[in-house]
Order: C-alpha cells, then sequence, then structure tokens
C-alpha cells in the first residue's frame, strides 16, 4: 500500500510540473463532438507517449464505462513488463468538461488531483483514436482492435510531432494475442 501511494505521488507531482511546462504552448484542440454512449466500451492501447504506470505495459486494455450520474468510469488493464507479466488493474473516474462536445474530460488521478484527457483526433467510425493532453506530456493511441497497421501509428505519431511532443518518448504498446483480451 505504501508503495501505490508512492506511486501515486510521484505521479502528482510529475503532472503538476508538467502541467506548467505546457502552459506557454497553444492548446491541442478536440475533436468537436464525442458521442459518449457510442464511445464507452473497450480500446486497445496500442502506442502513445506513456505515463510512468504505463512504461512497461503489455497487452494494455481501457475500458470506458457511462454511470448513471453522467460520470465515466475509466479502467485500464495490462500486464506490467512482459506478456505473461503481472496483471495491473487501475481505475479512475472522469468528468466530461462542460461546453466541450463531450470531447475534453477530467480525470481524477489521485484525491482531488485531475489530469486532462483530450480526444484530440477520433475517425469517424470510433475504430481509432489520439488522446492528448495541453502540456505535451502523455498521449495516448486506442483502437477497438489490438492490432493497428503501422500507417494509422505512423500518422497519429505525426500528428502529436505537430503539436509540439516529443517523438522520442513514443512506445509501441505490444499486444499478444493469447493476453490481449483479458
Amino acid at each position: 500500500m505504501r508503495a501505490r501511494r508512492a506511486v501515486h505521488r510521484a505521479l502528482v507531482v510529475l503532472l503538476v510540473l508538467a502541467a506548467g511546462a505546457g502552459a506557454s504552448r497553444p492548446p491541442i484542440p478536440p475533436v468537436p463532438q464525442v458521442d459518449l454512449p457510442r464511445f464507452m466500451g473497450t480500446w486497445y492501447l496500442v502506442g502513445g507517449i506513456p505515463t510512468p504506470f504505463e512504461r512497461e505495459a503489455w497487452n494494455a486494455v481501457e475500458t470506458y464505462t457511462l454511470r448513471r450520474d453522467g460520470s465515466i468510469l475509466t479502467t485500464l488493464t495490462f500486464n506490467q513488463g512482459a506478456a505473461d507479466g503481472p496483471r495491473k488493474h487501475i481505475e479512475a473516474p472522469a468528468r466530461v468538461r462542460p461546453g466541450t462536445g463531450n470531447a475534453v474530460w477530467d480525470v481524477r488521478v489521485f484525491g482531488p488531483v485531475k489530469a486532462q484527457y483530450i480526444v484530440a483526433w477520433l475517425r469517424e467510425d470510433y475504430g481509432l483514436m489520439l488522446v492528448a493532453r495541453d502540456a505535451r506530456d502523455y498521449a495516448w493511441v486506442f483502437a477497438r482492435a489490438p492490432a493497428v497497421p503501422e500507417a494509422e501509428l505512423e500518422t497519429a505519431r505525426r500528428r502529436l510531432q505537430g503539436w509540439g511532443y516529443d517523438l522520442g518518448k513514443w512506445r509501441r504498446i505490444p499486444h499478444v494475442a493469447a493476453h490481449a483480451a483479458q
């Protein structure tokens, strides 16, 4: 439990520092509208600029559940360090920011600390999306299936680069068929 609290505190410090670092850059524009019921469900994390928690993730899956009160439960599960590594499970409640077309969320990562979550690009069929942050510290590419063509990942990388992200921090998240749907 102490280790988990220490990790949470470290993430809070990183988020606060990163928020200040991105303050001079223009905001990343969200998509105009997200149909929340259509958006909910299972998304495979296939690449991005990970948080410390995700740096060694394999078979990462994020699930969004719309609650009756309008909040969203985000649930991330993954294997730590290898395809057969220990399974990790992180839940975080989120709220849509009013006036954003459901495309900008505040995700509560620890206590009262909230992290920005911008749906910055969403394929028309809701099969692939790019989540970013104005701080340009973390970003995620999610898909409805664990395998994504390299050309689509490269398009996501170019978008991130255009928004000012450091692609040296990019990581493709591996998915192994036997574990990908856990």
